[in-house]
């Protein structure tokens, strides 16, 4: 990858806090008192247990394989929405390297000081998102999971969760349709995300090649995206 040009923290953490408006997802706090947090690689290294439990126990299920399926598609969508919209709308990319995430729940957090990078030219762009989201954290996530979940459902919903941030973009910022339907197809095509289903139209609907299990909890339903539903 080319190198990258650092972005001024001002710039970073006013992204941030002007995306954070799109929807609870891309909310990422910064700052504040340590306390009610712990490092992200913790989370990760516990296979991010009590969340799973308290999961499968919040939808009435014993399969833990659907907790810790809802759970990773959950942080990826948490991932995904705030650097996917930065990297967009402002031509930033936040670094989340020292991520932290709440004790009593998903929420995520960076330092007072959050880094980044300015956005590079595609395809470098489209290597960094990957990078920033797949690599450093999603894959984190799933080598520490105690539950046996299949990689491909993993991957999907790590492209199901991409492709709900894309349409939540789209929603706040109609006039980024153009650049941000072709991040996403570039990234659908990147890496673990190839093949994992494929975007339908210009709204960026998508059909994913798998199914996140949702459909298994008690009053469950296939979700729209779901390869079950055709």
């Amino acid at each position: 990858m080319n190198a990258l040009r650092q972005a001024p923290v001002s710039s970073v953490a006013a992204a941030l806090r002007d995306v954070a408006d799109f929807g609870g997802f891309f909310s990422i706090e910064l700052g504040g008192p340590d306390d009610g947090w712990h490092r992200i690689e913790d989370a990760y290294a516990d296979g991010v247990a009590d969340l799973i439990a308290a999961t499968a126990g919040r939808y009435g299920t014993r399969e833990l394989r659907i907790g810790a399926s809802i759970v990773q598609l959950g942080h990826a969508a948490r991932l995904w929405s705030p650097v996917l919209a930065c990297a967009v709308v402002h031509g930033i990319v936040p670094d989340l390297r020292g991520l932290h995430r709440a004790d009593d729940g998903p929420a995520l957090r960076l330092p007072a000081v959050p880094t980044g990078w300015y956005a590079p030219e595609p395809p470098h762009l489209t290597d960094l998102l990957y990078e920033v989201v797949v690599d450093r954290q999603l894959d984190a996530l799933a080598a520490g999971l105690r539950v046996k979940v299949a990689p491909r459902l993993l991957e999907g919903n790590a492209a199901s969760a991409l492709a709900e941030a894309a349409r939540a973009v789209l929603a706040a910022r109609g006039d980024l349709r153009e650049p941000l339907a072709r991040l996403v197809d570039d990234l659908l095509t990147t890496g673990r995300l190839a093949g994992t289903g494929k975007v339908l139209g210009p709204d960026l609907s998508f059909r994913r090649r798998s199914c996140c299990l949702y459909y298994r909890v008690p009053s469950g339903v296939k979700c729209e995206d779901c390869s079950l539903a055709e």
